[in-house]
């Protein structure tokens, strides 16, 4: 299992990004969370096979259909907390 944290900008506010998000992970079996961040970024943070998040990886580049994702930041990273589902946090 792989962990990747991404940032998605561009019009991803207010546009059910988070909840389709949400929706794709538990499609793919991805575990993590996702969020709003003040800047109008959304943050997310996945952990599951690479097949699975590239997957997610290729959902996040466009967003639901009313988005507008004009950047999207990847970092690999260390597993330090393994999630049991995928949540939308506040």
């Amino acid at each position: 299992m792989k962990q990747i944290h991404i940032i998605c900008k561009g019009r991803v506010q207010g546009v059910f990004f988070r909840a389709r998000t949400r929706d794709k992970a538990v499609d793919l079996g991805i575990k993590g969370w996702v969020k709003n961040l003040d800047n109008g970024d959304v943050e997310v943070l996945a952990q599951g096979t690479e097949a699975q998040l590239a997957q997610l990886i290729g959902y996040c580049n466009k967003g639901p259909d009313i988005a507008r994702v004009d950047n999207v930041e990847i970092k690999q990273e260390e597993i330090k907390k393994e999630y049991k589902d995928f949540i939308i946090l506040a």
